[in-house]
């Protein structure tokens, strides 16, 4: 093992107290200890972000662990390799010198090499007269050997937290398409309920997503995302609930009603008249409203598929979740639009939503529009065909092609 005092760089770098310290920790390394310098090469590999190093100063690491004829680094061996810049960029895959220089930093930096430079800054060996090398200089080796159980433990680490990552990452991915589904389930089934609350902070959520998180930031959206299930759960119970006790007490009314057997009230079917009056809702408006193609409805209104899952619709299930949202930035109430899928049905009154956002420069009150769009249907006086193709005609290259 050499046990050469502390150098300094040649040329214009400057020294730390940091190179100085390790200087002093590979003078200190037994005789006897040894590691396979590939393992301690993957080892560093796998703990490339917490040491601060990019793939190409890895590459180059590899590239300097190659000119070291023994597999293992050993004590008790000259670990100082010499190459030249030019053999050195070769083997790191005809690296630039300029780059080559800046990775060969990053690795000194990050304590996993040490420049052993010599009076004019050259890199050789001298050997002695028996051919063994007894002095070199070039980059020194010692701290992979130094630190090789330090980069073991810090690889498991990564290993470990990664395996943590993808886990959290895949119960939030879980997490957020139940509560998505259970939400948009409820929105569409009429659930009663200020589910437009709930909306905004699932949007809220949604939108807080980093692009790049780490585990902390997934952990925290994670909690947070099943709080909101956990809610939405609690309302759909609390609801249930309610509709049974409801459903209890009017069979009860009912029992009591008809438990008299002398009772002389007798339930009349309205005239005619009486029906043509006021149409009933149970007759189900909706039906009377062609379906209209999914990609005619986006092709009329294209705008609304920026606020699709993903800026994506590719379903009607894709188009209603968007509704919702346009929804509240148009303004319209959460009743105006629960009225709509009641009387138009959830598909309709989506493409209803779309077409009010399509033209919302020109309407004063989106709410107020709906809610006369949902008269009318009511009262068979709306379809939503016409003013599909108008819309069709107004764009530019809105053309419904047919046959």
């Amino acid at each position: 093992m050499h046990t050469e005092n502390v150098t300094t760089p040649f040329g214009r770098r400057p020294v730390t107290l940091a190179l100085v310290r390790r200087q002093q920790a590979v003078c200190e390394i037994p005789t006897a200890k040894s590691a396979d310098k590939w393992k301690v090469f993957r080892d560093a590999s796998a703990a490339m972000e917490p040491l601060g190093l990019q793939s190409s100063s890895l590459s180059v690491l590899d590239a300097l662990l190659s000119f070291f004829p023994e597999r293992e680094l050993r004590g008790d061996a000259q670990l100082v390799v010499f190459p030249s810049n030019m053999q050195l960029s070769l083997r790191a895959h005809s690296m630039p010198g300029s780059t080559l220089r800046r990775h060969l930093g990053a690795l000194v930096d990050a304590g996993l090499i040490i420049r052993k430079d010599s009076a004019n800054g050259k890199r050789f060996a001298r050997k002695g007269a028996e051919g063994d090398v007894e002095s070199a200089f070039g980059f020194d080796l010692s701290p992979l050997l130094a630190r090789a159980e330090e980069l073991a433990l810090l690889a498991q680490q990564v290993i470990a937290m990664r395996a943590e990552f993808r886990k959290a990452k895949e119960k939030l991915t879980i997490c957020r398409r139940d509560t998505r589904k259970l939400l948009t389930a409820a929105i569409e089934e009429g659930v009663d309920g200020d589910w437009q609350a709930v909306e905004d902070v699932y949007v809220g959520l949604v939108g807080g997503f980093k692009r790049t998180p780490t585990l902390a930031d997934v952990t925290e959206a994670l909690k947070n995302m099943e709080m909101l299930k956990e809610d939405i759960l609690n309302r759909l119970e609390t609801n249930k609930k309610a509709r049974n006790i409801s459903t209890n007490d009017a069979q009860n009314g009912r029992h009591i009603q008809n438990s008299n057997p002398e009772s002389t009230i007798v339930l009349e079917p309205r005239s005619e008249e009486a029906r043509a009056e006021k149409p009933s809702k149970t007759a189900n408006p909706s039906e009377r409203l062609k379906a209209l193609p999914l990609s005619v409805v986006l092709r009329a209104c294209p705008q609304i598929s920026d606020y699709g899952p993903g800026g994506v619709i590719g379903n009607w299930r894709d188009l209603m979740s968007a509704a919702v949202v346009i929804r509240s930035m148009l303004g319209v109430s959460p009743s105006a639009y629960q009225e709509a899928c009641e009387i138009m049905g959830p598909e309709n009154a989506a493409v209803a939503m779309a077409c009010i956002f399509e033209r919302a420069n020109l309407i004063n009150s989106a709410g107020g529009y709906l809610r006369d769009l949902t008269r009318r249907t009511e009262q068979s006086e709306f379809s939503l065909g016409p003013m599909i193709m108008a819309l069709l005609k107004a764009n530019a290259g809105g053309q419904l092609k047919t046959g």
